[in-house]
C-alpha cells in the first residue's frame, strides 16, 4: 500500500468515519460522493458508534499471502447500529464461537505490515465480541 493512500483512508479505518446524506439522512460507509438512496450529494462527515451485530461469518483457512501469518481467522458481515453493513475480521474471540446476531464492537488492530522499502504497519478496524450489560 502506498503511504499517501494509507493517510487518505485513515479516518474511515481508525474511527469508522463515513457520511450522512443531508437530503434523506442515509448513513453511508464507506464515504461516497453521491447518496445511493436519493442520489443527492453526501459530503457531511459522520462518525459511527462502532457497535453492531454479525449477519454472517466464515473462517478463512487459505488466506492471501499478506495475511498468511494470521490464518485461520474469522471474517464477518457486520451490520452497524446505524444501518450500513461492512466486512471485517473478528478478533479477540478466545474460545467463543461466533454466531449470527452476535453483538460486536469496533476496535483498531494491526491489519498487516507492508514489507516494502518503507515497512508501513497498516492498522484498521476489526470487531470483537461486545459484552452485554448485566440485567438490572
Amino acid at each position: 500500500m502506498e503511504v499517501p493512500r494509507h493517510w487518505r483512508l485513515k479516518k474511515q479505518r481508525y474511527a469508522l468515519v463515513g457520511e450522512v446524506c443531508p437530503s434523506c439522512g442515509a448513513k453511508l460507509f464507506p464515504p461516497r460522493d453521491v447518496c445511493p438512496v436519493c442520489k443527492a450529494e453526501a459530503k457531511t462527515l459522520y462518525t459511527f458508534s462502532g457497535r453492531g451485530e454479525v449477519l454472517a461469518f466464515t473462517t478463512v483457512t487459505q488466506p492471501p499471502a499478506e495475511f498468511a501469518d494470521q490464518a485461520p481467522y474469522v471474517v464477518a458481515l457486520v451490520r452497524l447500529e446505524e444501518g450500513p453493513t461492512l466486512t471485517a475480521q473478528l478478533t479477540d474471540l478466545g474460545d467463543e464461537t461466533p454466531y449470527i446476531g452476535m453483538p460486536v464492537e469496533m476496535v483498531t488492530r494491526r491489519l498487516r505490515t507492508d514489507q516494502g522499502e518503507r515497512g508501513v504497519i497498516v492498522y484498521g478496524y476489526k470487531f470483537r465480541p461486545r459484552l452485554q450489560p448485566a440485567p438490572a
